[in-house]
């Protein structure tokens, strides 16, 4: 009998298994995943300041201690207004078969079984829940991200296409000068964009991201229109490694019930619907679902969605609430242009699209007055 059985041993997993250890250090911590580390998976591999908050409480920063940080962001408008500045915080980027592999690392380290294993059935009883009729524990956290099984045999709901992104990601020679992230925000099918984020160490994570059912109503195969759109918006771009992956967007999410099976990270749908950003979410679950399965305080999963909902329940529905906004471009233009005429704007969308930011008063009003000029500006 286990104490914490995680499936999944990416960042969210990881993260779980981490936390659980650090509220109780004497607990009996199974690690499961499908795969053996290091293995690759395919993201973005952005860690964003608000994810390395998560590692320093975790007490696992080491991880990115030979890591470049990257101060500049540059955005591109679906217009083409640009807008590049350097971020109060850095980011880093780290391959994720490098990051994921660490943080194993770590939670074994501290005292995580880690075992190689796929789960198949799930079965719950009244103070304890069996994976596959061998593997007993008193709680299972369900860290198996977009595609994994825990959330499906947990009766949850599956994540609806429209609330779902695909996005393509390769590697490539990262362009001389400044490392930075750049987004470029395409105005075709939007919401889409293309990216190509710099690690300071001469390589880039390329990749291009749309909805899942813009995609599906395209002629051409998926394919074919990912590498396609990555090609015309990172214009002499070669990008090796092309691997695509589903991005199930925190624009809909199942409830957490109660009980002893916790869902965290992409298997929770927490997914920065405005940036695709992921690991941040994963992270911060991963750290109160670990928390919440040790803590002794009544029913786990009532302690978990409750710890969720404290934490980052208004930051959601605010990026929830700007996606909607934001689906047409002409909005996105100008919270671009306001981002380039106001320092303060910039990092409230900064923060908004990487962390637990929320869509302020002085980030609206900015956004308005940038469609009403626009507006007026285009009568003339």
């Amino acid at each position: 009998m286990w104490d914490v059985v995680v499936v999944g041993a990416g960042p969210a997993g990881s993260a779980a298994a981490l936390s659980a250890l650090q509220q109780c250090p004497n607990a009996r911590v199974l690690l499961l995943d499908r795969h053996n580390f290091p293995r690759d998976k395919s993201c973005g591999d952005g860690i964003a300041p608000h994810a390395v908050d998560e590692l320093v409480r975790l007490r696992v920063e080491a991880v990115l201690a030979d890591r470049v940080p990257i101060w500049r962001l540059t955005l591109y408008s679906p217009a083409g207004i640009r807008v590049s500045r350097l971020m109060r915080r850095p980011g880093h980027v780290v391959p994720r078969e490098v990051f994921d592999a660490r943080l194993v690392d770590e939670a074994v380290r501290r005292g995580a079984v880690f075992a190689r294993h796929s789960v198949r059935r799930l079965s719950v009883h009244a103070d304890h829940v069996v994976l596959d009729g061998e593997i007993a524990g008193r709680v299972v956290i369900g860290a198996d991200g977009a595609n994994g099984v825990t959330r499906r045999l947990s009766g949850l709901s599956r994540q609806p296409a429209v609330c779902t992104a695909v996005a393509v990601r390769g590697y490539a020679v990262a362009p001389p000068g400044e490392p930075e992230q750049l987004i470029v925000l395409a105005g075709e099918d939007w919401p889409a964009y293309a990216w190509s984020f710099a690690d300071g160490l001469g390589g880039a994570n390329v990749g291009f991201g749309m909805l899942l059912p813009s995609l599906r109503a395209q002629e051409a195969g998926g394919r074919a229109v990912l590498h396609g759109r990555l090609a015309a918006l990172l214009p002499g771009v070669t990008a090796e490694r092309l691997v695509s992956h589903h991005l199930p967007l925190s624009t809909s999410r199942p409830r957490q019930p109660n009980g002893r099976v916790l869902i965290a990270g992409d298997a929770m749908s927490l997914i920065n619907p405005l940036t695709g950003e992921g690991i941040y979410y994963a992270l911060a679950s991963g750290r109160l679902a670990g928390r919440a399965a040790v803590g002794g305080l009544g029913d786990p999963g009532a302690a978990y969605r409750t710890a969720l909902r404290r934490e980052l329940g208004r930051h959601l529905r605010h990026t929830t609430a700007l996606a909607r906004v934001t689906s047409r471009p002409g909005v996105v233009d100008a919270g671009v242009a306001a981002a380039l005429r106001s320092r303060p704007v910039f990092d409230a969308l900064v923060e908004v699209g990487l962390g637990r930011g929320l869509v302020t008063r002085p980030l609206a009003v900015a956004m308005v007055r940038e469609l009403v000029r626009r507006s007026v500006t285009l009568r003339r």
